[in-house]
């Protein structure tokens, strides 16, 4: 087992939870400790609320270091949000006359360089992933990496995250409120592939589709590269809204409802099921169908699905996902989820859990094994390859030098930006000429909702 101690910090929507692991056996992680609280202040995945966002954290930390029975100072932190964007990027740079073959430290020059890249005001990088290396203008196959060979030019395509500086200091602030330092920063569907896809699932082609309280996170995986990501802000609470608004009752309720009897499938309940509410004070309880639940229910998650369908068909890669989708996250739990994501992306779908890398005698064990936290395992999972990377680095030659590979500190100029910071001119990749996948009808839910009520008063369901 390994002496690294990491510390994931998933702050949701919904929910804050810290994780601290260690590495475990096979390659596994163990939690050494494991807290949760209720999220205040964050709206879809971003940190408004800095004062209630730091207490919640706090709070979290606080008992997983009690249970670990160590001092937490470091987190790594997953982010999300509407304020995700991705795009190509494309480098080169020109190899130097004394390197007779390509060298590591030119593969890193280049992928640094990609720093530099112009962004869009307010924007910050958050990873850099790279997609297709070149020498001399020759692509390389996957299975010869850049190192090694013979060559003058080096160039390569990009997949870039970025995130906007001001979400970003929000986290930082919350972070720092709650007596912590920020380790690294990661793109919250990099850190649930980590914990619920295997070597074999990024090989073969997978889209991770995590579905949280704020937003859908979705990164699509095609020989062993990440390929594509996308965050979509409609997700679990949206729904539990949606069953609020169309039953007329508490949110609490509402949720409840939901987790014990909903069903994303109209067809798949019965005709004549009913629930019975408990009404406020002396009011009568309410009683509610349950194909009505499962229509309100069904509306909603048809719409993510689709959205996600349409990412994954931008993405290019729709025909290539041997592996097919992998669902996680709190919302995978939604009773026939798993068949309406087939039916509509008319792909093979399985719901994602954490159990291949977590070590059984991790604390909370039973509790662990949930969709909800593939994020906060895969951010440890995240932490100890990066220090795993970064030891080995070390032991190279004796030299202490340490790649950007995955992880920028992202806050190391936030609020000073160097003036004479070297601009790097980046050539863009030629546009292919593709048809662009059709977006979802631009329908107001309201209008799919109000369609469904018709139907089935009309079909009279309270006979």
């Amino acid at each position: 087992m390994g002496t690294e101690i990491i510390v994931g910090l998933d702050i949701g929507t919904t929910k804050i939870a810290c994780f601290i692991g260690v590495r475990g056996e096979n390659e596994r992680v163990k939690i050494l400790g494991f807290g949760k609280t209720e999220s205040l202040g964050v709206e879809h995945g971003m940190v408004k609320g800095i004062t209630q966002a730091a207490e919640s954290v706090k709070r979290a930390v606080e008992e997983a270091s009690e249970q670990a029975g160590v001092d937490v100072e470091e987190v790594w932190v997953g982010i999300a949000g509407q304020h995700i964007k991705s795009r190509p990027s494309q480098g080169v740079v020109m190899i130097p006359s004394d390197h007779e073959l390509i060298e590591q430290e030119d593969v890193d020059r280049l992928t640094n360089e990609q720093y530099n890249t112009m962004l869009e005001p307010g924007e910050e990088i958050i990873h850099i992933f790279p997609q297709q290396y070149y020498v001399d203008n020759e692509a390389l196959s996957r299975d010869i990496p850049p190192v090694g060979v013979a060559g003058k030019v080096l160039k390569a395509d990009f997949h870039m995250v970025t995130g906007n500086v001001q979400n970003l200091q929000a986290i930082k602030m919350a972070v720092q409120r709650a007596g912590l330092k920020i380790k690294g920063v990661v793109l919250e569907p990099v850190a649930s592939a980590k914990a619920v896809l295997d070597d074999s699932d990024r090989d073969a082609g997978v889209a991770m589709v995590d579905i949280g309280g704020g937003t859908t996170d979705i990164a699509i995986f095609h020989d062993g590269i990440i390929r594509h990501t996308s965050v979509l802000p409609l997700a679990g609470n949206a729904i539990t809204n949606d069953i609020r608004e169309g039953c007329n009752i508490l949110k609490k309720q509402a949720e409840s409802l939901k987790v014990k009897f909903g069903s994303c499938l109209v067809q798949a309940v019965s005709e004549n099921d009913v629930i019975s509410i408990p009404g406020i004070r002396s009011q009568a309880p309410r009683e509610i169908y349950v194909k009505t639940l499962a229509g309100i229910i069904n509306a909603r998650t048809k719409m993510i699905m689709e959205q996600v369908d349409y990412e994954i068909k931008l993405s290019g890669f729709a025909k290539k996902l041997i592996a097919g989708v992998v669902l996680t996250g709190g919302g995978a739990q939604l009773k026939n989820i798993k068949d309406l994501c087939e039916l509509i992306t008319t792909t093979d779908t399985r719901i994602g859990i954490p159990n291949e890398h977590l070590e059984p005698d991790s604390v909370s064990y039973k509790e662990l094994m949930h969709p909800m936290y593939a994020t906060g395992i895969g951010l440890v999972l995240f932490g100890l390859e990066q220090a795993e990377r970064n030891a080995d680095d070390e032991e190279v030659a004796g030299i202490k030098t340490k790649r950007k590979s995955e992880h920028v500190d992202i806050f190391a100029d936030l609020t000073d930006v160097p003036e004479n910071k070297p601009e790097t001119k980046v050539e863009k990749p030629e546009p292919k000429d593709e048809k662009k996948p059709k977006h979802p009808k631009d329908e107001t839910f309201g209008n799919a909702v109000s369609r469904f009520f018709n139907k089935v008063f009309n079909e009279g369901i309270d006979e």
